[in-house]
């Protein structure tokens, strides 16, 4: 908007203040725009080079015996690395090109020379046969739908007729088998293709089925298995630790113009519960996760989002609060932008915490042993951090971003530390963070639910794609088999079908 230099006032101090101010204002909207493009491009890694970090602890005298593991950089966002390939030996493989999976099906196709080749015109002599030459390509044999008839056969006597019986279908008269629920399941939860992509493939192999059909086999699928959802969550919350965040969604409602936010809330079972549970809510309000978490008595790691402070509050709960210090490493990062010095001390103080947790990784040091690593190397570093900042606190205007990271730390310094007393508690909620990706990326394709109860559908069926990738099982085999199994399974025995559980129906 253009200034009107005649309404400006004329007092030199006011004048004077409305440059501060509308400076201000232009550095805070320059940095929300670098953040927006660096979220549109993808750049969202929270590292910074290793050797800015080995000169900021060298400053700050900061102990890096411990391993070159400053520049860690453990963000939501990063990767495990991929194992190393080895043989059955145990030795690592050369790179290259690997041999093709020996489980697939293979099909041998034998190229002969022709009868007047197999004879040499030179010597006159027949060709003899010494051996065979071997090479392996990948062959993709489309999908195809078939239709199956259940025969029931029918008997009569004088008296009543009799007729064979078939197995229950998991949707009761619908024409969609198991398979073909679990293919849908899939292609929508874990491979995040919408509705009407899927019908189009449908309808490549012959098949027409609507959206609505579709949507309706998805909210049938997840009725059918909403007491198994129960069993899971059982399972979670019998957890030392809870890991809980929260993502936002689109959701259609049809008494607005436009689309408003629902919730989606993951719940991470520790490393002996290889399990995730997520629950959807209309809002953001503390009433959701307050209802979900009724009973839970342990650990909770979360962030700082202050509807869960009352939790905490009240000892009749029997909750805990853990910290994350990949949240708090991420205000510091934001605030190094304005303030390098600082912040970048920060950064390589927590990057130190990171490296114990590291060289914790690579010599597979767990409970209590991890503990006694923690106690003696990453307590003394907390300690520094914490004189540090309370050391800049008072250097720092309050609403500046640096302000703001250091009041951060400082405010949920409890939580934060209380990893250091247990060797079971992870220093950060990544593993929660790492959860929500597949719904980050879900609604980037399907845009919105299409209501409520479409929510409380993803939360079921996400819960169970993801508890199977997280025990490395074959999503699409598990519905198959489970959705087959479970309208004759018995009810007390349902905990043999979650994920980490699950053992495949021989035929």
């Amino acid at each position: 908007m253009p200034i009107d230099p005649n309404s400006l006032p004329q007092d030199p101090k006011i004048l004077q203040q409305m440059l501060v101010d509308l400076t201000a204002q232009l550095d805070k909207t320059q940095r929300l725009l670098r953040q927006l493009l660096a979220a549109k491009s993808g750049t969202r890694s929270e590292q910074i080079s290793a050797d800015q970090l080995r000169l900021f602890a060298q400053e700050l005298g900061i102990n890096s015996a411990i391993g070159e593991g400053t520049d860690e950089g453990e963000d939501q966002n990063s990767q495990p690395p991929d194992p190393p390939v080895t043989g059955s030996s145990g030795e690592k493989k050369q790179r290259g090109r690997q041999a093709l999976p020996r489980h697939l099906k293979r099909e041998r196709i034998i190229h002969d020379l022709g009868e007047a080749e197999k004879h040499c015109a030179a010597c006159g002599e027949d060709l003899r046969r010494i051996g065979e030459e071997v090479s392996e390509h990948y062959e993709y044999i489309p999908a195809h739908m078939m239709v199956i008839e259940d025969v029931c056969q029918k008997y009569a006597c004088a008296c009543k007729i009799l007729t064979a019986s078939k197995p229950a279908q998991p949707i009761e008269k619908s024409t969609a088998s198991a398979s073909l629920l679990a293919q849908v399941i899939v292609s929508k939860v874990a491979d995040h293709l919408p509705l009407h992509r899927q019908g189009k493939m449908f309808r490549r192999l012959g098949v027409e089925l609507s959206d609505q059909t579709l949507c309706g086999w998805l909210r049938q699928s997840a009725d059918l298995l909403e007491l198994l959802w129960e069993r899971a969550k059982r399972f979670v919350f019998s957890s030392k630790v809870v890991g809980t965040d929260d993502t936002p969604v689109q959701v259609l409602d049809r008494t607005l113009p436009h689309t408003r936010k629902g919730r989606f809330w993951p719940y991470v079972g520790d490393r002996e519960h290889r399990a995730v549970v997520y629950d959807y809510t209309p809002t953001r309000e503390r009433a959701g996760p307050e209802k979900f978490l009724a009973g839970y008595k342990g650990y909770l790691q979360l962030d700082a989002y202050p509807a869960y402070d009352a939790f905490f509050l009240e000892p009749g709960r029997g909750l805990v609060e853990v910290g994350c210090w990949a949240h708090a490493r991420r205000h510091a990062f934001q605030a190094r932008e304005t303030d390098p010095a600082r912040m970048g001390a920060v950064l390589a103080y927590i990057g130190q915490l990171y490296a114990v947790e590291k060289r914790a990784r690579k010599a597979d040091i767990q409970g209590e042993d991890l503990r006694l690593l923690r106690q003696e190397i990453a307590k003394p570093i907390i300690s520094d951090l914490h004189a540090y900042l309370l050391k800049i606190k008072d250097e720092l205007l309050p609403k500046s971003d640096a302000g703001q990271a250091v009041a951060y730390i400082l405010k949920n310094w409890i939580a934060l530390t209380r990893y250091l007393d247990d060797g079971d508690l992870p220093i950060d909620n990544n593993r929660t963070e790492r959860s929500l990706r597949g719904l980050a990326v879900g609604r980037n394709n399907w845009t919105f639910l299409g209501s409520d109860r479409g929510g409380k559908t993803m939360a079921i069926l996400r819960s169970f794609v993801s508890s199977c990738e997280l025990n490395q099982i074959d999503p699409f085999a598990w519905f198959r088999d489970v959705l087959a199994r479970i309208p004759s399974h018995s009810i007390q025995k349902l905990d043999e079908l979650l994920p980490h559980n699950w053992v495949p129906q021989t035929p």
